[in-house]
C-alpha cells in the first residue's frame, strides 16, 4: 500500500511538471505574440501621422535675454504622441486571433481584421474572446512595464524593432 501511494505521488509530480512546462510555453508564446502585435500596431499608427505635423517641445519660460528655448519636432515620434498611443494601442488586440503551428504546437497571434478592407486568410486561426482578452491583458502589462524602452525605441526610426525589443531587450 505504501509503495502504491509513492507511485501515485511520483505520477502526480510528473503530470504537474508536464503541465507547468506546457503553461510556461503558452505564457512565453503569449508574451512574445503580445509584444510583436504591440510593435506592429505602434509602427502602423506612427506611419499614419502626416510627416509634416510637428509639436513644440522645450521650455516655455522666457530666458533673461528675452528668447525661448522651444523647438519643433515631428509629432509622429514625439514622446507626447507615443505616450498617447501606448494608452490605447492594446485595444487593438481584439483584432487578433491565435494560430497554432501543428508541428511545434507554438502559438502565434495574427491580425484577423485587415486595415485596408482586403480579405484575409483566417484558416487555422482561433477567434476567441479568451484569446483576445489574454492578449490585451499581456499587451497592457508590457506597455506599462516597458513604457520607457518603447518610447526610446519608437522616438527614432529603427530597423528590426520587433526583434530588438521583443527578444533581446525584454527577453519576451
Amino acid at each position: 500500500m505504501h509503495l502504491r501511494e509513492a507511485g501515485s505521488f511520483y505520477l502526480f509530480l510528473l503530470l504537474a511538471s508536464l503541465l507547468t512546462g506546457a503553461l510556461s510555453r503558452r505564457g512565453q508564446d503569449l508574451h512574445c505574440g503580445a509584444c510583436r502585435a504591440l510593435v506592429d500596431e505602434l509602427e502602423w499608427e506612427i506611419s499614419q501621422v502626416d510627416p509634416k505635423k510637428t509639436i513644440q517641445m522645450g521650455s516655455f519660460r522666457i530666458n533673461p535675454d528675452g528668447s525661448q528655448s522651444v523647438s519643433e519636432v515631428p509629432y509622429a515620434r514625439s514622446e507626447a504622441h507615443l505616450t498617447e498611443l501606448l494608452e490605447r494601442v492594446c485595444e487593438k488586440m481584439s483584432e487578433y486571433g491565435e494560430k497554432v503551428d501543428p508541428s511545434s504546437q507554438r502559438k502565434t497571434y495574427e491580425r484577423v481584421l485587415s486595415r485596408d478592407g482586403t480579405k484575409m486568410d483566417l484558416s487555422g486561426t482561433k477567434l476567441d474572446k479568451d484569446v483576445t482578452s489574454s492578449l490585451k491583458f499581456t499587451c497592457e502589462r508590457i506597455a506599462e512595464e516597458y513604457e520607457d524602452e518603447l518610447i526610446e525605441f519608437f522616438s527614432h526610426k529603427s530597423d528590426n524593432v520587433k526583434d530588438r525589443l521583443c527578444s533581446r531587450r525584454t527577453d519576451l
